[in-house]
């Protein structure tokens, strides 16, 4: 019960500035109060965008160094110490915060409870006769979400977009992960429906933020390459015979080039006829006298 109180009010001025940007998106800017717990969602949004684009860097790290992790856990899944020490060895070397991908999440919570404890007591808050209504299908966003059928169709429309969220925002996580953080929202709608129906338009509407925020991350960042491992030992080359003994330990022996085989459109000489030569004289060749030459 301490703790409870200490909690509350240390929240108290957080609550008195989230009833005082209702008031001024009702009462100045003119939105029915649904509305403007619609309109409230949207600026915490926009004032958590810093630890958005944080989240953002740390999950494109997270993407990027995956198999040397995977490979860091391979190595030490003995020792779970051993591969803590590691693993936070590797985030400090490699400027990784795993934090940072929770940063918006955490930061929504105390702002979620606020609205939670402004939202319990707005009836004494709001004049009597004011329209708690919203979209013409919902009568009152006080009241508890199970106590009318319009609650069972936005607590519909929290699992899915709080699975669509999960399915952009946790691309990181394997699968066993992903799977689990999917199917959490089906088992947390049993404790939201106990909660008052405008905390549930306020987290639809932070789901469907975080759904549109992922479609343009992923159009507008391009995807982090992995980084490959090096391979074990040394590379071997085509021309490369392996070693013969049976340790691995024979020096690499380099095959000789082979010939180049000759091309078909060439004949071989063994196959060319010999051209017909005359046969040569062994005697020497006599030459002729002119008969006149000897006349005297």
């Amino acid at each position: 019960m301490t703790v409870a109180l200490l909690v509350f009010s240390i929240l108290q001025p957080l609550e008195n500035a989230v009833r005082w940007l209702l008031d001024k998106l009702h009462y100045n800017v003119g939105l029915t109060w649904a509305w403007a717990i619609v309109g409230t969602t949207i600026l915490v949004r926009v004032a958590l965008v810093p630890l958005t684009v944080r989240q953002i860097h740390s999950m494109q790290s997270l993407q990027k160094h995956a198999p040397e992790m995977k490979e860091i856990q391979r190595k030490y899944k003995g020792d779970r110490q051993k591969m803590n020490e590691e693993m936070m060895r590797f985030y400090k070397e490699n400027h990784i915060n795993p934090a940072a991908s929770c940063l918006p999440l955490l930061a929504q919570a105390p702002v979620f409870i606020s609205l939670y404890l402004v939202l319990k007591n707005f009836s004494k808050h709001v004049p009597p006769g004011s329209d708690l209504s919203w979209l013409h299908f919902v009568p009152n966003i006080t009241a508890k979400a199970d106590s009318h059928w319009s609650g069972y169709v936005l607590l519909a429309v929290y699992a899915a977009s709080q699975v669509l969220s999960t399915y952009f925002m946790s691309t990181t996580m394997d699968k066993t992960q992903r799977r689990i953080m999917m199917i959490l929202p089906l088992i947390f709608i049993s404790v939201i429906a106990h909660f008052p129906t405008g905390l549930v338009i306020y987290w639809v509407t932070t789901n469907l933020w975080t759904v549109g925020q992922g479609l343009i991350t992923r159009r507008l960042v391009p995807r982090t390459p992995s980084v490959q491992l090096a391979p074990i030992g040394p590379r071997r080359s085509s021309r490369t015979a392996p070693s013969t003994d049976g340790g691995g330990n024979g020096a690499n022996v380099e095959k000789a080039p082979e010939p180049e085989p000759q091309a078909e459109s060439q004949p071989r000489a063994e196959s060319q006829p010999q051209a017909a030569k005359k046969p040569v004289s062994s005697q020497p060749r006599r030459v002729k006298r002119n008969r006149g030459h000897g006349r005297r």
